[in-house]
């Protein structure tokens, strides 16, 4: 007799203010494992801004229904023939990167965000928003320590690919730091970068008092509207934001040579009027850098999980099952955020 799981399926693209039935909570087989992957019970899938982009298709899956999630943490509950990295019953987690060729140029290099054959878990694979995953045990991550699931899973997106975004920014203890939007990402990196850069000034730009008092609860130096004036120029900063407008104002804050980073996938759609605002004198000139990140390593992960169990780098986390799954993202499309939302399982 086959073994069936829970899971909430993308079934069709749409916006999710106004559509409903965009994502089906289905009962079907767990899946069967080959030889050299893993099967996980998962204990906690984080909920990402990105799947607002895969549903409202921005970020098109290749083929539809998906299991969305890319935050994953649980328990090894079935291993391959071929698997000796992994055994039954360890903990376990899984990140945005799912698959890459190990062969090509940019994985060789330590590159394989880059791999043209970079598959993302919830995207190409099915990934977190159900009972069960199945991933080659080389895309899983073995972790001892005693994180609750629900404080791991955002440390695998929202913590790695903001780890990424730090050290693409390539600021040295003292250069000020800033942050555009304060969400799941940001407030992780925010808690990390006060740890490895403790005389650093951290500068917050967020839409919403409330946001930017969760900023400086956390160590911010200064939390400002996104159109804020800062006293003094910043050497890098992370944009975690989904629109284009913030980068334009956080340009104008940088100091010459300084970098933006854009920690995001994809953008949401813009006022075109936005782009015709790009001034090269103001925005651009004295050697300023804009730098995108582009989906994360396998590194990343395993080293951003060392530091935050290190440096005791806990998120703030919102726990949702996963019927309640749909309204997490609601709340994340109407910016009702602080910290990370997660689903939890009770298997």
């Amino acid at each position: 007799m086959s073994l069936k799981m829970k899971c909430l399926q993308l079934v069709k693209t749409g916006e999710i203010l106004k559509e409903d039935n965009l994502l089906e909570l289905r009962e079907v087989e767990v899946p069967e494992i080959e030889e050299n992957e893993i099967l996980i019970k998962i204990k906690a899938s984080g909920i990402c801004h990105t799947e607002l982009d895969e549903i409202e298709g921005r970020l098109k899956p290749p083929k539809l229904p998906i299991i969305l999630g890319h935050q994953i943490s649980g328990i090894a509950y079935k291993i391959g023939n071929n698997v000796k990295n992994i055994k039954e019953g360890d903990r376990c987690a899984v990140g945005w990167i799912g698959s890459a060729c190990g062969e090509c140029d940019f994985c060789k290099r330590g590159l394989e965000n880059l791999c043209k054959n970079f598959q993302s878990t919830g995207k190409e694979i099915n990934g977190g928003y159900a009972e069960f995953i199945k991933i080659n045990s080389q895309f899983a991550h073995r972790f001892e320590n005693g994180f609750e699931d629900r404080f791991v899973a955002p440390l695998l997106c929202a913590g790695a690919v903001g780890y990424r975004s730090l050290k693409l920014a390539s600021i040295k203890d003292g250069e000020n730091l800033g942050f555009v939007g304060f969400g799941a990402s940001a407030h992780i990196v925010l808690k990390l970068a006060k740890k490895i850069y403790p005389q650093s000034k951290i500068f917050v730009f967020a839409r919403g008092e409330g946001e930017r008092q969760f900023a400086k609860e956390l160590g911010a130096d200064f939390a400002y509207p996104i159109e804020g004036e800062p006293q003094e120029k910043i050497k890098a900063i992370i944009d975690t934001t989904p629109v284009w407008k913030p980068i334009l104002c956080a340009l104008t804050h940088l100091e010459p040579s300084g970098r933006i980073v854009i920690n995001a996938i994809r953008k949401e759609d813009f006022d075109k009027n936005e782009l015709l605002n790009l001034d090269y004198a103001e925005h651009l000139w004295l050697e300023k850098e804009v730098k995108s990140v582009a989906n994360v390593t396998r590194k990343d992960i395993r080293e951003f999980l060392e530091l935050a169990f290190k440096f005791d780098i806990k998120p703030e986390v919102e726990t949702f099952s996963l019927e309640e799954t749909t309204r997490a993202l609601k709340e994340i499309k109407e910016k009702k955020i602080r910290g990370a939302k997660v689903i939890t399982f009770e298997n």
